[in-house]
């Protein structure tokens, strides 16, 4: 990507963040139940109708929709998503100690998931329609088919209770705590990897190139590994940068399973608790941070792949 194609599609991101900002903005202001209320209730306070009245004011939580949204989207200019009403707590700090717990989680069930999805990918390509590509098959539909939270439910029963080698409750520390929430997303994400590794490796395997260094006698591993997997890596990069971000904003589910610290689990506690300026924040954090990996996806092609700088 050139200078110019990079700086359009920063002004895009910034274009879409306005749009989500406004949409999340809107439908928070629409949403059922009372923050000030809420946030009483938090602290174990009963609150009289004088006081949330009151308190309402001083929050500005009484003007106008559109004073209120071009008041808090200027303060996020500057970095202020104000305090979550549950926790009593700036939301750029809550939503900073979360990030890295989330981070090692994605990061570990993407090297799971490589390591499963790219050898069996292309070995099931190489043994197409044998009993092993069968097998494979097989297995990866099941995994496509099995949701996140049944799966690691399943895995908290076989090695928490039946075999109790893992803790029920993970932390972000150790490697044991984050062996099981990691291993529930990969198996999903390995399921659907695998099948566009074999995809993306068949097709390479019928171009003409493949044939010609079979005539010459060039080692069939060789084909493989330096010029057919290179070649299938490309249309899997973006899927890498898409599950990237879905990972860091889409783990809420695994993370409330096993209790994980991370900014899916606060993502739940803040929609439970009706805390909008907590869920502003999040939905802000997540789309900013998917945004960015794509960018960065999109302009490693040219350092991939050497026939996309020639179109440069």
């Amino acid at each position: 990507m050139s200078k110019k194609q990079i700086l359009t599609r920063i002004l895009h991101i910034f274009i879409v963040l306005l749009g989500i900002s406004f949409i999340t903005f809107l439908l928070t202001y629409m949403s059922p139940g009372d923050p000030v209320r809420n946030m009483f209730t938090a602290t174990g306070v009963m609150p009289t109708e004088e006081l949330v009245e009151q308190t309402r004011q001083e929050m500005g939580l009484n003007d106008p929709f559109l004073v209120q949204y071009f008041r808090w989207l200027g303060n996020c200019l500057q970095g202020d998503f104000g305090k979550s009403y549950s926790l009593n707590k700036p939301v750029v700090e809550l939503l900073a100690g979360r990030i890295l717990p989330t981070l090692k989680l994605a990061l570990m069930s993407m090297v799971m998931m490589l390591l499963l999805a790219v050898p069996f990918g292309v070995l099931s390509a190489l043994y197409k329609d044998s009993w092993i590509d069968l097998l494979i098959r097989g297995v990866t539909f099941l995994g496509c088919a099995m949701p996140n939270f049944w799966v690691g439910l399943l895995l908290m029963l076989l090695l928490c209770v039946y075999v109790p080698v893992f803790p029920v409750i993970s932390s972000a520390g150790d490697f044991k705590s984050l062996f099981l929430p990691a291993l529930t997303l990969a198996i999903a994400m390995a399921a659907k990897y695998t099948r566009q590794v074999r995809t993306a490796v068949l097709e390479e395997l019928s171009q003409d190139y493949v044939i010609g260094a079979q005539a010459r006698g060039v080692k069939k591993s060789q084909i493989i590994w330096r010029n057919v997997f290179p070649n299938a890596l490309l249309p899997l990069i973006t899927m890498f940068g898409l599950s990237i971000g879905s990972l860091l904003g889409g783990t809420s589910v695994v993370e409330v399973i096993f209790s994980y610290p991370g900014l899916g689990n606060l993502a739940v506690s803040a929609i439970t608790s009706c805390d909008y300026n907590l869920i502003q924040g999040y939905v802000l954090w997540m789309s900013l941070i998917y945004m960015v990996v794509n960018l960065i996806v999109d302009a490693s092609y040219i350092y991939i792949d050497p026939r996309m700088r020639l179109k440069e």
